[in-house]
């Protein structure tokens, strides 16, 4: 998770996550067992007033608004229980984390859920509810997330605009100190964040799901909370401590990439369905390949990509001094190699928040002359084709299988439709040579 700015050394592969509940038994089987649980709830209306009637053609046409209609739904719910409570409560302070949540970027995660739930044969109208819904908490997680994130890196930004904590300070900054508005600031965003997280787990809690379907969505979701945290915990003592171990690299990125943003969100869909254990194993292999080659996409564009293309400037994470995967690497093979040019512009650089664009320029001849660039580019090339072939030996249905194929396929493919920013000097000719240098593939 990163900060939003004006925002191969083998290592051993992650162990396998505890309590992803394998499903056993056929949907059919499972669903005639706990249709009681469901039949007291079809054709009404569920506790945030929408009907339960929804047409899955319909929401295949367009994911995104289909879920944002959801969205609007529970938090209408929402914002009408706090206006009750507290009108001050509710304008300052729910009002916010509804706006930002309604702002939400792609909507990639809950998509995931959606095509998952389709693709192992969901259709009917309380799994196609449940999956919106669903989809709809996991946006408010990310708000959680997001939130909480940009407070604890001092982010100033998100989005393009003021991150919630910034609005909220600068809201009061006429009528306080500008420190205790600031802190002030920070706190709220704290509360937001816990209050996303809340409305969360009550949209998960509230929906209406037969006894066995329910008992693993909320597994699931239980693990992926914990997850997200644990990952976001290495992320930042490996900051503070100025990690430089690949290991440790690849174990965050594992939790708060590969799990959160792409796993969990299939196996969500995939429980949501009553797919079978072979299904659901075979997704949630794809999902985690899939998902660290995401992250491994993510820290290679954060210094090569595009801004017009990333949505970001470049270099946040050598700025701040995140102990990505890229970084450990080539610190690592230039430490192998007796590199000491490419050592000192790294360790000059790394955690410097004050690093110029020439500065930045020599990191990426380092991570170029080192190797590390086209190792990385090799390790996502093998674990995108690795999880395609989890992915290819799921049962799926063929239409919704290759819409969830194309969503994957996307979430590891360079976002930079321009050659990335020029490289000058000894980069360019190393190029070619580090893709070659030994280990580059690992």
């Amino acid at each position: 998770m990163r900060r939003t700015q004006a925002k191969d050394q083998p290592a051993a592969a992650p162990p396998p996550v505890p309590r992803l509940v394998a499903l056993s038994g056929s949907a059919q089987r499972r669903r005639r067992a706990g249709r009681a649980g469901v039949d007291a709830v079809d054709g009404a209306h569920d506790r945030d007033g929408a009907t339960s009637t929804v047409e899955p053609a319909a929401v295949d046409a367009d994911v995104p608004a289909a879920i944002g209609d959801a969205l609007e739904q529970v938090l209408a719910d929402r914002l009408t229980r706090t206006a009750v409570l507290d009108a001050e409560f509710a304008g300052e302070l729910a009002e916010r984390v509804a706006r930002f949540t309604r702002e939400g970027g792609k909507r990639t995660r809950s998509q995931l859920v959606w095509w998952s739930m389709r693709a192992c044969g969901g259709g009917d109208e309380p799994t196609t509810s449940a999956a919106l819904r669903i989809g709809a908490a996991l946006e408010l997680l990310q708000t959680c997330a997001l939130v909480h994130d940009d407070v604890m890196d001092g982010s100033a930004l998100r989005r393009g605009r003021p991150a919630l904590h910034t609005d909220v300070r600068d809201s009061y900054s006429a009528g306080a100190e500008p420190a205790r508005a600031a802190r002030f600031g920070e706190a709220v965003a704290v509360l937001a964040g816990d209050l996303a997280l809340v409305w969360a787990d009550d949209i998960v809690a509230e929906t209406a799901l037969d006894p066995w379907t329910a008992t693993t969505v909320r597994e699931v979701w239980s693990d992926m909370r914990t997850e997200m945290v644990a990952g976001q915990f290495l992320d930042l003592q490996g900051q503070l401590t100025g990690s430089r171990s690949t290991e440790q690299a690849l174990r965050a990125a594992h939790l708060k990439s590969a799990l959160y943003s792409v796993e969990r969100p299939l196996a969500l869909g995939a429980a949501v369905a009553g797919a079978d254990g072979r299904t659901t194993r075979a997704l949630c292999s794809a999902g985690r390949c899939v998902g660290m080659a995401f992250q491994l996409r993510d820290d290679l564009e954060d210094v090569f990509g595009d801004p017009r293309h990333t949505g970001k400037c470049c270099g946040g994470d050598i700025r701040e001094g995140k102990p990505t995967y890229l970084a450990a690497l080539a610190v690592a093979r230039a430490e192998a190699a007796a590199d000491q040019p490419a050592l000192e512009v790294l360790e000059r650089a790394l955690g410097n928040a004050d690093l110029s664009r020439d500065g930045l320029d020599e990191v990426r001849e380092a991570l170029v002359r080192t190797g590390a660039r086209a190792a990385v580019e090799a390790k996502i090339e093998r674990l995108s084709a690795r999880g395609m072939r989890h992915f290819d030996g799921a049962l799926l249905d063929a239409d919704a299988a290759a819409r969830l194929r194309g969503l994957l396929t996307a979430q590891v493919t360079s976002r930079a439709a321009d050659d990335p920013p020029a490289l000058s000097g000894p980069a360019a000719a190393a190029t070619t040579a580090g893709s070659g240098a030994p280990g580059a593939g690992r």
